[in-house]
């Protein structure tokens, strides 16, 4: 895990070995511990940044670079 002074230069924990794929380059999920207890969120992987947002259908996207990934699951009815 990579240590990364977060928003708010809060210490966050970034797992690098725990991703999601994502259209520019992957998200790294987030840690507020080193022992992976308290999950933060996403990071993403493009550009760098913290400012991710998810929905409740698992879509993830960077309010930065507008990197982002596909909801776990799809339905038409949805769009």
């Amino acid at each position: 895990m990579e240590t990364k002074t977060g928003p708010d230069e809060e210490t966050l924990y970034v797992d690098t070995d725990d991703a999601e794929r994502g259209s520019d380059g992957p998200f790294f999920v987030v840690y507020r511990t080193p022992d992976r207890e308290r999950r933060w969120g996403y990071y993403c992987g493009n550009c760098e940044s913290f400012l991710t947002a998810m929905d409740s259908m698992g879509r993830i996207k960077c309010t930065d670079c507008g990197n982002f990934k596909k909801p776990d699951e799809w339905d038409a009815a949805h769009e």
